[in-house]
């Protein structure tokens, strides 16, 4: 007999439901089931792993919440399932008919959904092994301290405005070795400069205060932890698994935060195929001409992990399309590539993919259309393009090269 843990997370303790098979009136059952809490805490673990479960269904609570439960589990030996929240809040909502959410609810929402879904590993959130996880730990790790650094680096900025006016718009990066970057050193008093020290002596402003100095030295050591990740990142990338994603990717020009942060999203490409390791196409009948019309799956779903996949809302005669769910973090980063490598032309990637998106964006724009929106289509036809490109270079044995041109549409 399967013994199937549901656990809602919560900051500082989980509600557990254990169940052996699906309540038949799962509504009913809410108010009879023995739930338990558990703290985050030694106690807490050990009552926890007393339960002795088979399978523990989790919703994916960020990385600080849910990691020590997790990880607890899997040391112990049971498999952990991960499900979406929007799938969770329509399964408790539509087919449960529970009440109102709270964590009890959801905890037996988790329980229930094993035994409806379980042969179909689509129903689940894409496990990632160790290295993965640490990838996409570094990832967001980079994110935080990037938005944490940038008002910094603008506080700064402005002080030095009427401080020290002559290096206030000065970009000074990192090096390759790893020194803080220039200015920042300097004005932290950790890097020599006889060029800032001659600026300043001849300076307008009104003389670098000691707050200033100080904003310098939170820069500088937020600049040292960057680098230390980013050359852990490199470490991870540098694995013979990721070697024809990495192939993929310099066709792209992503650097290696980019790559890190796909690579945490989409591998293996292999989860986004069908059985036989084909991208899976259907033939289904259009909502509007009712004709057949193709519909590829697999580069849908490759596009949503990637927070490229526009979903159509409509409300009367209102018809709007947007993007929901997906990576925000990926998005951003591929607007960026986008900003940076395909719309400057002294930058543009010298390939066919650089040539055919920067064509779309110039005309485009040329035609009017909103720059935002501009981007975002390039994105999204980039996605495409890398999707065909990763297909296309996965090992023959595993996975049909793909021939559809339609793909690309």
């Amino acid at each position: 007999m399967i013994r199937i843990l549901g656990l809602d997370v919560s900051k500082s303790s989980v509600s557990a439901c254990l169940l052996t098979e699906k309540p038949e009136v799962p509504r009913q059952f809410y108010y009879e089931c023995p739930f338990n809490c558990f703290s985050a805490n030694a106690q807490g673990i050990k009552q926890l792993l007393e339960l002795k479960p088979d399978i523990a269904i989790m919703e994916p609570t960020g990385v600080n919440y849910s990691k020590i439960w997790g990880t607890h589990l899997a040391r112990s030996g049971v498999e952990v399932r991960l499900v979406g929240h929007k799938e969770l809040k329509n399964y408790r909502a539509n087919q449960l008919a529970l009440p109102d959410k709270d964590d009890d609810a959801d905890a037996l929402a988790l329980a229930c959904y094993y035994f409806d879904y379980h042969p179909d590993q689509r129903r689940f959130l894409q496990i990632r092994d160790r290295e993965i996880v640490r990838i996409r730990e570094l990832v967001l790790r980079l994110a935080h301290l990037n938005r944490v650094q940038s008002p910094i680096v603008n506080r700064a900025r402005q002080d030095l405005a009427w401080q020290f006016p002559e290096v206030a718009l000065v970009k000074s990066r990192r090096g390759e070795s790893g020194d803080v970057p220039l200015l920042w050193g300097w004005l932290a008093g950790i890097r020599k400069s006889t060029r800032y020290d001659r600026l300043y002596k001849k300076t307008v402003g009104l003389g670098i205060t000691d707050t200033v100095r100080e904003h310098a030295k939170r820069i500088c050591d937020l600049q040292r932890e960057e680098h230390v990740i980013e050359a852990e990142l490199r470490e991870l990338l540098t694995d013979s698994r990721f070697d024809h994603y990495r192939t993929v990717f310099k066709q792209f020009g992503f650097g290696d935060r980019l790559s890190a942060v796909i690579i945490s999203q989409i591998y293996p490409i292999e989860g986004f195929l069908d059985a036989s390791g084909k991208p899976e196409v259907r033939i289904l009948k259009g909502r509007n001409s009712k004709k057949p019309t193709k519909r590829h799956l697999s580069l849908r779903r490759f596009q949503k992990a990637l927070g490229e996949a526009p979903s159509m809302e409509q409300s009367g005669d209102k018809k709007k399309t947007k993007v929901v769910g997906g990576s925000d973090l990926c998005r951003k980063s591929l607007w960026q590539w986008v900003y940076t490598r395909i719309e400057p032309k002294r930058s543009r990637l010298k390939n066919d993919i650089g040539k055919t998106l920067g064509e779309q964006l110039d005309t485009e724009k040329a035609a009017g259309r909103p720059v935002k929106l501009v981007r975002n289509r390039v994105a999204a036809k980039a996605t495409r393009f890398l999707f065909r490109e990763l297909v296309k270079f996965c090992p023959v044995d595993a996975i049909a090269n793909p021939s559809d041109d339609k793909l690309l549409e």
